[in-house]
């Protein structure tokens, strides 16, 4: 039995439920991030006793999977959308501004799929778009591969940003702090490919290199789909 078959306890002494407990625990994931999330911290927040939480949640990973599926809310498109290229482009930017909001969801990204009703929405909304375009197995594998670009593109924006914390430099602080080694590396001749991306290459910020990316993605998604 999921944790959205299993019906709720009673909810007296203190007025609880899991749409509060899963609040609270997105607040805190938030604030600190899933480290700082335990059912001791939840119950401590809603001023309950940490047994009570036991009556709604047996173990942190389900809450973990209430607290994506609540997310998940914030993906599920407003609207249906017009066709399949706009289905995944739409997915992986509300994906993508999701986790800006709660970096903590980059953490949580690419597991087993959502079973929540939001992520099951989700989940029916996407292929739904790509419904009769080609065999259902070909339809899996262009969610598959477009999904897994923006989880690894999100992972690695997100990472940047924890990294940017942690240091106390911007990436381009950063890259003048290590401007002078990279500089004496590229100048052995033994990186030239490298030595072209640093000296020629553009710099793009995070959003324009998402969105690049995505448009490729989608478009060797759109070549198979027309396949024969």
């Amino acid at each position: 039995m999921t944790v959205w078959d299993r019906p709720e306890p009673p909810t007296r002494p203190v007025p609880l439920d899991r749409e509060r407990i899963v609040a609270a625990a997105i607040a805190l994931a938030d604030e600190g991030g899933l480290e700082a999330v335990s059912l001791r911290k939840v119950a401590a927040r809603l001023n309950a006793g940490p047994m009570r939480l036991y009556g709604y949640i047996a173990t942190k990973e389900e809450l973990f999977d209430l607290m994506v599926d609540e997310v998940q809310a914030e993906i599920l498109p407003e609207e249906r959308p017009g066709d399949w290229r706009e289905a995944l482009h739409t997915l992986a930017h509300r994906t993508r501004q999701a986790a800006l909001r709660h970096e903590w969801l980059a953490d949580l990204l690419g597991g087993r799929p959502a079973l929540g009703p939001n992520g099951l929405a989700v989940t029916e909304a996407t292929l739904s778009a790509l419904d009769s375009l080609a065999d259902i197995d070909t339809v899996l594998r262009a969610v598959e591969t477009v999904s897994s670009y923006f989880t690894g593109a999100i992972r690695r924006e997100i990472a940047n940003l924890r990294a940017e914390r942690a240091t106390g430099l911007s990436e381009r602080d950063w890259q003048r702090a290590s401007g002078p080694h990279v500089t004496r590396m590229l100048a052995t001749g033994r990186f030239p490919a490298l030595a072209k991306a640093v000296y020629d290459g553009t710099d793009v910020d995070a959003e324009t290199s998402f969105a690049t990316g995505l448009e490729w993605v989608l478009d060797s998604v759109a070549a198979r789909l027309t396949l024969p």
